[in-house]
């Protein structure tokens, strides 16, 4: 999902918690079939997608959908307690609304309710871990979303956003 960086096979299989020996049998299937290059320096082989796939579009959505940002953000942030609701909100949720533009260093996600400070912060280092980008989290009471009395959440509400956790079935 970052098509634009190198991965090491050993830094890759760390992050995906995977045996070396394991990745290196997937990578040389995907490195066969044209979706990923590879490259050596010194004894150390570089990984990076292949964007001149014919797939590679294609490949790129489903990953997002399947393990993007917003899925991984509602896995981290829905047990969280006294929370109504968990929105992406920025520069991520407009590219994933179709704006044109580079790629988001960071993800602002806004809690709605009122959760313990400490726990939405692990929950967003949890995030960045699984991502590799910088997730900033704010939280703003359901009154302040409701009302709209604040500009951080009129900037959310009004612009592209993605409601990842909505407790009480409400989705908006």
């Amino acid at each position: 999902m970052r098509p634009g960086e190198e991965f090491s096979l050993a830094d890759l299989a760390r992050r995906l918690d995977v045996s070396p020996g394991t990745l290196h049998a997937e990578v040389e299937r995907l490195v066969e079939a044209g979706l990923i290059n590879d490259r050596a320096i010194g004894w150390t082989r570089l990984l990076r997608a292949n964007t001149s796939s014919r797939t590679a579009r294609a490949l790129t959505e489903l990953l997002m959908l399947t393990f993007g940002p917003q899925i991984v953000i509602e896995e981290e942030f829905r047990d969280l307690a006294d929370v109504d609701r968990v929105v992406v909100y920025g520069s991520w949720a407009r590219r994933h609304n179709g704006e044109t533009g580079r790629e988001p260093a960071d993800l602002d996600v806004m809690v709605v309710g009122s959760p313990v400070r400490d726990a939405v912060s692990a929950a967003a280092e949890r995030s960045e871990q699984r991502l590799g980008v910088a997730v900033n989290p704010t939280v703003r009471s359901a009154k302040a979303w409701r009302e709209e009395s604040d500009a951080l959440v009129i900037t959310a509400k009004n612009g592209p956003h993605l409601i990842v956790v909505a407790k009480g079935g409400e989705v908006a």
